[in-house]
């Protein structure tokens, strides 16, 4: 061939096989971080309807996500049992690439919530009765102070994980752990024991009580509960703090309740020589990324403010 020739077929992809590949193939298609959080929360929970729980959606929803993210890849995540979904060898082996790619994305989300303004949404992570009986009505006093942000109050018994932005803020009774997170102590929780007035007349020895259940049942509280009952019988358990406060009132017994849920509740009555030596630090936690919004740092100010100013109301 002639040096002429030569130039002119590399010069035409048509007459150069390599050229002629290049320009053929199909590109790849990117992946949407959206389909590998579908795949990372049904590796996490093992079942439709858990992953659908967390994402919010259904759970038809999150087997089409995942079935359209293997195809796309052209590997098999799951195997697919009647109970559990359970990742198979190429699942296991994207699992931990996958995870990386979650942190990036949740501190790209944190770092522009950080550039926020006053506008917007923060979502904070209470105890339920908590949220419901001591917060929000006071934060519905100070809503002047936070005019143009949404609060979104979520009440769960679970603590919120802030490294997935589950929530902006959340209020513990223990200090987190994650060395990540930031703490502010706000107020100590205060406990009494309480009853339905006719219990004062009976006597001690014939009372009853009411304790905790599941997780709680180690909480301070009801571990001194259980030594004051010591052999009398504690006729009734939850795991759920607003459930033991209706139980109380309705005359079950005896109970350990806080006294921002019992002291100003005209239905109770508080034991005389009941005092309870458990005090219970709260803590505000946040995540130093979100702590830089304009709006979170507004509403963890005034969450600090409200606390300070109602503390006698919690000891």
């Amino acid at each position: 061939m002639s040096s002429v020739a030569s130039a002119k077929s590399h010069e035409n992809p048509k007459n150069n096989p390599f050229i002629v590949q290049k320009f053929t193939e199909k590109p790849a298609q990117s992946l949407a971080w959206d389909d590998v959080r579908y795949f990372l929360e049904l590796a996490r929970q093992e079942t439709l309807s858990g992953a659908a729980r967390v994402l919010g959606v259904e759970h038809s929803t999150v087997a089409r996500r995942v079935t359209a993210l293997e195809a796309q890849l052209g590997l098999r995540l799951f195997e697919r049992l009647p109970k559990r979904w359970n990742l198979t060898t190429e699942g296991e082996q994207l699992l931990g690439p996958a995870q990386r790619i979650e942190d990036e994305a949740l501190a790209f989300s944190r770092a522009s919530l950080g550039m926020g303004s006053l506008q917007g949404t923060v979502r904070v992570s209470a105890p339920p009765a908590f949220a419901s009986h001591f917060i929000v009505p006071r934060l519905a006093a100070l809503h002047a102070r936070w005019a143009g942000i949404q609060i979104e109050m979520v009440g769960e018994a679970r603590e919120a994980d802030l490294l997935r932005r589950e929530a902006d803020l959340a209020l513990r009774l223990s200090r987190p752990e994650a060395p990540s997170l930031s703490a502010r102590p706000l107020a100590e929780l205060g406990y009494g024991l309480y009853a339905a007035p006719r219990w004062l007349a009976a006597p001690s020895e014939e009372w009853q009580f009411i304790g905790y259940e599941g997780s709680l049942r180690e909480t301070p509280q009801n571990q001194w509960l259980e030594q004051l009952a010591g052999t009398r019988p504690v006729v009734f358990r939850a795991n759920d703090v607003a459930a033991l406060h209706q139980a109380c009132r309705a005359g079950l017994g005896l109970a350990a309740l806080p006294h921002f849920l019992a002291r100003g509740d005209v239905a109770l009555a508080a034991v005389p020589d009941g005092a309870c030596p458990v005090r219970r630090p709260l803590w505000l936690a946040i995540h130093p990324d979100v702590r830089r919004s304009p709006r979170v740092k507004a509403i963890a100010d005034i969450l600090t403010d409200l606390f300070r100013e109602h503390a006698q109301a919690l000891g």
